[in-house]
C-alpha cells in the first residue's frame, strides 16, 4: 500500500495543540499519534476531525485507514479487527513455513482463517514470489477490507472458518494460520473501550476460556492440512498447553513458540507427514 504523501508541518503551537489534545484523551503515545494524523490530514478542517475522532476513542487505525503490520501499510476499515503488533510473530512464522513449502517445487497453498483486515495473508502474499493463497472471515465489513489488501494476490471467503473453503483445498494446504478470538468471555469488559466499541464481538470472545473457537480450528485441521503442512494459532501463553493438547488429541504434532517483545505465544501443530487426514 503506498505511503501517504508528505503534507505541510503544521506551526510548533498548533502540533503543541494536537498532542495536548490527545494527552487530555488519554492517548499514552500522543506525541506519535499527532505526528501521524498531521502527516495523514489532507488540510487543517480534516486534521481537526481526525483528532476529535481519535479523542473520541475510535482506534487510530480506523482514523487512518491503516495499519503498519510487518513493515506493511494494510488497509483497516471502520468496524474491522484491528492487527495486533504481537501477530508479527505468527505471521513471521507462516512467512518461514510457506518459504520451506515452497522449495518443494510447487506454489505452497496457504490460508488465513479468521482473516480480519487479511494482514497476515498481506504479509505472505507480499513475501512470496508464488503461492496460492485463501483467506476467511465471518465479518462482511473484514471480508471487503481483505479483498482491498490482497487484491489479486489471493481469494477472501465469507463464512463460518473452514466453511466457505473450496472444497479442492482439502489435504492440499502447507500453512494453515487462525488468529481467531481468544479472549475468555469473561475477560471483554477488562479490554480497552476502543477495541471492545469499535471492534466486532465476533473477533474477540472465545467463550468461556477463550479457547472454543481455536478447538474447533484444530479438531478439523487435520481434514484440511497437506502432510507435513502446518497450522499456526495464537493463543495467551496461559492457554497455549490447553490448545497444544487439543491439537495433539486431533492427531497433530504441537508445539509452542514465544516472543518477548512485544509478548507474543503460538501453537504450532503439524499433521504428520504419513498421516491420512480424516475428511
Amino acid at each position: 500500500m503506498p505511503h501517504p504523501a508528505p503534507r505541510p508541518s503544521l506551526s510548533a503551537s498548533d502540533e503543541a495543540a494536537v498532542i495536548a489534545r490527545l494527552r487530555a484523551a488519554g492517548c499514552v503515545f500522543a506525541e506519535d499519534e499527532a505526528r501521524l494524523l498531521i502527516t495523514a490530514a489532507a488540510g487543517p478542517a480534516e486534521l481537526t476531525r481526525m483528532v476529535e475522532r481519535r479523542a473520541g476513542g475510535l482506534p487510530l487505525e480506523h482514523v487512518l485507514g491503516w495499519a503498519e503490520f510487518c513493515g506493511l501499510r494494510v488497509a483497516v476499515d471502520p468496524g474491522v479487527f484491528v492487527p495486533r503488533r504481537r501477530t508479527e510473530l505468527l505471521a513471521r512464522h507462516a512467512v518461514d513455513l510457506a518459504r520451506r513449502a515452497a522449495a518443494r517445487g510447487a506454489p505452497p497453498v496457504a490460508v488465513d482463517l479468521c482473516c480480519g483486515s487479511g494482514a497476515v495473508a498481506a504479509v505472505l502474499a507480499d513475501a512470496l514470489d508464488r503461492v496460492e493463497l485463501h483467506a476467511a472471515d465471518i465479518e462482511p465489513a473484514a471480508v471487503r477490507c481483505a479483498r482491498r489488501n490482497l487484491g489479486q494476490r489471493g481469494r477472501v471467503h465469507q463464512g463460518d472458518l473452514f466453511g466457505p473453503l473450496p472444497a479442492e483445498l482439502r489435504g492440499r494446504v502447507d500453512v494453515l494460520v487462525a488468529n481467531a478470538p481468544y479472549v475468555p468471555t469473561g475477560a471483554l469488559a477488562l479490554l480497552p473501550a476502543e477495541a471492545r466499541v469499535h471492534e466486532p464481538r465476533a473477533a474477540l470472545d472465545g467463550g468461556a476460556d477463550g479457547l472454543d473457537v481455536l478447538r474447533r480450528v484444530a479438531a478439523r485441521a487435520p481434514d484440511w492440512l497437506a502432510p507435513g503442512g502446518v497450522l499456526l494459532m495464537e493463543a495467551d501463553d496461559r492457554q497455549a498447553p490447553v490448545l497444544a493438547d487439543s491439537a495433539a488429541r486431533a492427531g497433530l504434532a504441537p508445539a509452542v513458540a514465544r516472543s518477548e517483545e512485544p509478548p507474543a505465544t503460538i501453537v504450532t501443530a503439524t499433521r504428520p507427514a504419513g498421516g491420512a487426514g480424516r475428511g
